[in-house]
């Protein structure tokens, strides 16, 4: 239907930042085309809106669902990374998406505060119009958005935002990772640097956060042996292939490093830069959160 897809764009992007998961997001922005095919169009004023609210209701409960999920997930939890390279035609609805960083900080608010400081501060939704979707009175509804305003005020890392040194600094890194340069990723990081490794027990990962640049190293490269690709790629249903590549890509509006093999990605690394020195790794490994990804 034609006014549905006209807003398709939207209604991902709505949903992918309540949820952080394309798949999630996908199956929501489904259910309410299918909802939408079952309305009267000439009775609904305002499509754009109504297709909002039914959207972001749907991502309000499919959340708390998926919340009570993610407290059995096996080790750190991460949001699905999505390519915003502006080619990738099936994701370019996706092309202002929220940082992986942000996306993490939202994952700790309650699914209601979630969603009105994505209404409000990512689509500036009126309060009016934002109280209707969750339910509430305008009043609570501008309470929750200050809350959740000043919760991620607090949590928010703090980052620098230069492109271009960010850029570099990951194809630095993007370097030594694949040439195994130990002293190379060291001098890149900063001393407490920290990594975060989403496996979700179906790929090799750390089930617990690494600090330290000597421990980040020594992991990343450790993973990096022919023994542990070897491993890795039989984790995931891969064995025998072995023809490893290494590529810098555009993923949630920033450069990552992403490692494909036998034509998938098998793994993909966001970095967080401060003062010129990587502050924060986040390692995407499990194969059902980038099975959607293109290899570089």
């Amino acid at each position: 239907m034609p006014t549905f897809e006209d807003h398709r764009s939207l209604l991902t992007g709505v949903a992918y930042r309540i949820l952080g998961s394309v798949a999630d997001a996908e199956d929501v922005v489904q259910e309410a085309w299918l909802r939408w095919s079952g309305v009267d169009e000439a009775a609904v004023g305002d499509p754009k809106a109504y297709l909002v609210r039914v959207t972001s209701r749907l991502a309000i409960d499919r959340l708390r669902w998926a919340k009570s999920r993610r407290e059995s997930y096996v080790g750190p939890w991460l949001p699905e990374p999505v390519s915003t390279t502006p080619d990738v035609a099936e994701h370019a609805e996706l092309a202002e998406s929220v940082e992986l960083a942000l996306l993490l900080v939202l994952e700790t608010l309650s699914p209601l505060e979630r969603a009105v400081f994505v209404l409000r501060e990512a689509f500036d939704l009126p309060f009016t119009e934002i109280a209707e979707i969750i339910g509430r009175a305008e009043p609570a509804t501008r309470q929750l958005a200050r809350r959740a305003r000043d919760h991620v005020r607090d949590r928010r890392p703090r980052f620098d935002v230069d492109r271009q040194e960010r850029r570099r600094i990951t194809e630095r890194f993007i370097s030594a990772s694949a040439e195994g340069d130990l002293d190379g990723l060291i001098e890149l990081f900063a001393s407490g640097v920290t990594m975060v490794s989403d496996g979700g027990g179906k790929a090799r990962a750390a089930l617990r956060v690494i600090t330290g640049a000597d421990n980040v190293s020594r992991w990343l490269l450790s993973i990096s042996t022919p023994a542990n690709i070897a491993a890795f790629m039989t984790s995931i249903g891969m064995a025998g292939i072995s023809d490893l590549s290494f590529g810098l890509a555009t993923m949630n509006n920033a450069p990552a490093m992403v490692i494909s093999a036998g034509g998938r990605v098998i793994t993909v690394a966001s970095l967080l830069i401060s003062d010129g020195k990587i502050d924060t790794i986040y390692l995407i490994a499990n194969p059902e959160k980038i099975a959607h990804l293109e290899p570089v």
